[in-house]
């Protein structure tokens, strides 16, 4: 199978319509966003590129938001693939449904907390891959541990999380945690982002 290794081009209108909706919320919530605008498309292939979607059956994205990296995990994803995404936030739920009708995709209007009663209610394995944007910085500690503790066990044995954030302060949480944790960095991002790789 062929996959792009660029981000795919949006129409405009749908490009000003995702920003107004993400930047509306930020101000709303800006502790659960972090930054005024979506993923550059820098960070976006920054963040796939250790997926391996020859292989990628089960993917799991923690707050889609307004769909920026979701879309490029479809555009990648194998036609018999399943791309589970949780989003607490019901206008991006909302817009999320209307805009990406694609039968591979599985949203569900809840917390990162529920990982593994999702796969299980939606009777799939254990993820491939988890990606998470999430502020954990910002999260009470035992509500962090608690979603990356969830998050290990929902991997696959050779499954990998990958995560972006705006702050270094997750990097010792996964450590702990993971046995094997590849750090990497993107400064053409508004916040420039730090990113994680990490494998049971």
């Amino acid at each position: 199978m062929t996959v792009p290794d660029r981000p795919s081009p949006m129409l405009a209108p749908a490009r000003r319509a995702q920003l107004s909706l993400f930047a509306s919320n930020f101000f709303k919530h800006p502790r659960m966003l972090g930054s005024i605008i979506p993923s550059s498309p820098f960070l976006v292939r920054r963040l796939l590129a250790p997926v391996d979607w020859t292989r990628a059956r089960v993917v799991v994205e923690y707050g889609p938001g307004v769909g920026t990296i979701t879309r490029e995990i479809l555009a990648r994803l194998a036609p018999d693939a399943t791309l589970l995404a949780l989003e607490t936030n019901p206008e991006f739920v909302a817009y999320l449904g209307e805009s990406l009708p694609d039968p591979r995709l599985q949203l569900v209007a809840g917390s990162a907390e529920t990982i593994q009663a999702e796969l299980s209610r939606l009777g799939l394995p254990p993820a491939d891959y988890i990606l998470a944007g999430i502020p954990f910085s910002t999260m009470p500690a035992a509500c962090r541990e608690r979603i990356l503790g969830d998050s290990h066990a929902a991997l696959a044995d050779d499954g990998a999380m990958l995560i972006y954030q705006f702050s270094p302060k997750v990097g010792g949480d996964l450590r702990r945690l993971f046995s094997r944790v590849e750090k990497g960095f993107e400064p053409l991002n508004i916040l420039p982002a730090h990113l994680y790789t990490c494998r049971r």
